[in-house]
Formats: C-alpha cells, sequence, structure tokens
C-alpha cells in the first residue's frame, strides 16, 4: 500500500479527520497481554479481566486481537474459548509486540466520507521508559492487514494523550506532550499546526497535568474525556489532602473557561476519582474512571473493587444515552498503569482508501 510522507499532501489537505470514538466502528483492535514481568507477576489475574474485556466487546462489535506468538495465541484462545456465541466474531492475528497499550502504539484512524486510513506516528514508550521496537511496528502492520493507503509521520505522539470532540476541537496536557522525551523543540504552536494537518482539528486545547505516578506523563484519557461534542467529563479528587487533588481542581477551573470553535462553554461533568489509594510494585498506581471505551452502543468502565465504584457508573451512564455503560474489572489491568481506554484502539466504519 502507498506510503505518504510529511512531504506528500496531508491528511487535511485531502479532507481526512479523525472522527471521534462515540463514531461508528467497524471494529476494536487489541494486543493480548504476554509478559508477567511487565505485569509484576500478575499476568494470569490480567489475562482473566482481558478476557472479560474482549467477551463484551465482542457483543457489540468485531474485535482484531494482535498475538505476539503461539503461547499467547493459544492462552487466548483457551480463555475465549465459548466466545464464539457472541454476535461478532474475535479474530487473530499474529505480530510481534512489546507490550499492549494500542491506544498509544496503535495507529490513529482517519476518514473522509465512506474512506478509511490511517496517521501511523512513531511510538517510543513514553519517551523511552520500556522496549518498544515491536510496538512501533503496529501501525504497519494494521495498515498492511487492512489494505490501507496511509501517511507515515516522524512525530512521537500517542492516542492516549488526546481527546477530539469530532467538531474541530482537541483537548491534551502540557505535562504530556511537551516533554523533552517525545518531541524536543515542539511548541503548542507548532503541535496545534501539526494536528491541523494531519487529524483535522481547528483548535487545540490545553489542560496542566495528570495524575501522580502515571508513567505516560498524564495522559489526557486517563483524567478528562469528550462524551459529545459539547459534553467533557473531568476527574476530581475527594481528598483535599491527595496529590492529584490540586491538579485536577486547577484542570477543572480551565475546562469552566474553555469554548468550542463558535465560542460556546462546554457543559463539564465531574466524576469522581477512586477513592482508595492504590499501590503497585512500582509506587502508587494511577486508577481512574475516565479511562473509559466508547463502542457501538456500549461503554466499558473500569472498575477497582472501590467504594466509588457505584458512583463512577452513575455519574457516566446519563451521559451515553442509547449505549450500555458497563463496569469492568480492572484491578489487576491497572498494574500496569492503565486501563480498557489504554488497551483498546477503535477502527471507523469506512471502506479502504487506496490512495489518490
Amino acid at each position: 500500500m502507498p506510503h505518504f510522507s510529511p512531504t506528500d499532501p496531508t491528511p487535511h489537505a485531502l479532507g481526512f479527520a479523525m472522527p471521534p470514538e462515540w463514531a461508528p466502528h467497524a471494529a476494536t483492535w487489541l494486543g493480548w497481554p504476554a509478559d508477567d514481568e511487565l505485569w509484576f507477576g500478575h499476568l494470569t489475574g490480567v489475562r482473566d479481566e482481558f478476557a472479560q474485556l474482549v467477551r463484551t466487546i465482542a457483543h457489540f462489535e468485531p474485535v482484531q486481537l494482535l498475538v505476539r506468538g503461539e503461547e499467547s495465541e493459544l492462552d487466548a484462545r483457551t480463555r475465549l474459548s465459548g466466545a464464539d456465541v457472541t454476535p461478532f466474531p474475535i479474530t487473530l492475528h499474529r505480530q510481534a509486540l512489546d507490550d499492549v497499550w494500542l491506544r498509544d502504539s496503535g495507529p490513529i484512524f482517519v476518514t473522509r466520507g465512506k474512506q478509511l486510513s490511517l496517521v501511523n506516528w512513531r511510538f517510543n514508550a513514553w519517551g523511552g521508559k520500556f522496549e518498544y521496537e515491536h510496538d512501533n511496528q503496529v501501525p504497519e502492520y494494521v495498515a498492511g492487514a487492512l489494505g490501507l493507503a496511509h501517511w507515515d509521520r516522524p512525530e512521537v505522539l500517542e492516542g492516549g494523550g488526546l481527546e477530539v470532540n469530532g467538531a474541530g476541537v482537541g483537548l491534551t496536557t502540557r505535562s504530556c506532550f511537551l516533554t523533552d522525551t517525545r518531541n524536543p523543540g515542539m511548541t503548542e504552536a507548532d503541535y496545534a499546526a501539526l494536528l491541523k494537518e494531519t487529524l483535522g482539528l481547528k483548535k487545540l486545547l490545553w489542560l496542566g497535568g495528570g495524575l501522580e505516578n502515571d508513567h505516560t506523563d498524564g495522559h489526557i484519557d486517563t483524567i478528562t474525556r469528550f462524551v459529545n461534542e459539547s459534553t467533557i467529563v473531568t476527574s476530581v479528587a475527594d481528598d483535599s489532602q491527595d496529590a492529584n487533588f490540586a491538579v485536577m481542581q486547577r484542570n477543572l477551573a480551565a475546562l469552566r473557561e474553555m469554548t468550542d470553535l463558535d465560542g460556546q462553554p462546554f457543559r463539564v461533568v465531574e466524576l469522581p476519582l477512586p477513592a482508595a489509594r492504590l499501590e503497585g510494585a512500582e509506587g502508587r498506581l494511577p486508577p481512574t474512571y475516565a479511562n473509559f471505551y466508547i463502542g457501538n452502543g456500549f461503554v466499558v468502565v473500569p472498575q477497582y473493587h472501590d467504594a466509588n465504584d457505584k458512583a463512577a457508573l452513575e455519574a457516566l451512564r446519563p451521559l451515553f444515552p442509547g449505549r450500555e455503560v458497563i463496569g469492568l474489572p480492572s484491578r489487576q489491568i491497572i498494574e500496569g498503569g492503565g486501563s480498557f481506554h489504554c488497551v483498546t484502539q477503535q477502527q471507523p466504519v469506512g471502506e479502504a482508501w487506496q490512495g489518490e
């Protein structure tokens, strides 16, 4: 399939843009967990929770599941046995993987009318924190599997670091995008220009930072999410002594001052963080309910056996009319530092673009 470089016409120039997560999906892409060391000895429990997540998604839309080898494929098939009774298929692909965070290592899809393409960004494991050579090849694999002409970009950009509302507005954090370990020297204005040309964004909004001890340097998808064109849900902490409290309050205040392309304020809804502090092998974990995943007719929300689990579901359900809001366990998955949104990547509905 044709590859387009930064010197070729950009997606924006050809009329492509990134659709919002709630636009119709053709499938969800995930990777199967495989490395017990990366999961600090929790791999069995992580795989159990992944199996529940995959089965749930396959009840609503097709699943494309990457497995890195024979052991992973056998384990996935075993744990997903019986999933063939779901209305949609689960298709396994053999592809080398370092880890499973496809929101960041996978492609970002763009559409033009009924046509589908993708942007292949460079992935460096959140500034070189982990191995990433195999994960950096995932977008090329996906493009080949779908037969997509696509764009290859030299910049580092992770899908979890960007939220879009489908109406020209994007939202991110300075703590993530402006790190020197991603794209040294790039400014807010540089990112705004880049995301306009690659993803069709007309306005890029910035929050200060994310959760304590988040190895992504504060991805937006762990704290603040668009749920429709005009509504934002954002995390807040209950305990004023918590290190996350002041950061989340500053984000809340900033969001209340932000506007859309027409200068209209967004509706901002508060979402509690889990009440209990969770500790992992490398210190505090960043559990959050904002890391939900929106699919065809459903939303899956991580649950942590926490006192705020039910309250989070009750806060989110009114925001998704026509979708079933489902709580699923993520107490083991969070040991790796993320949850459902981090491990998924939606493929919008569209016919494979072959190039101009």
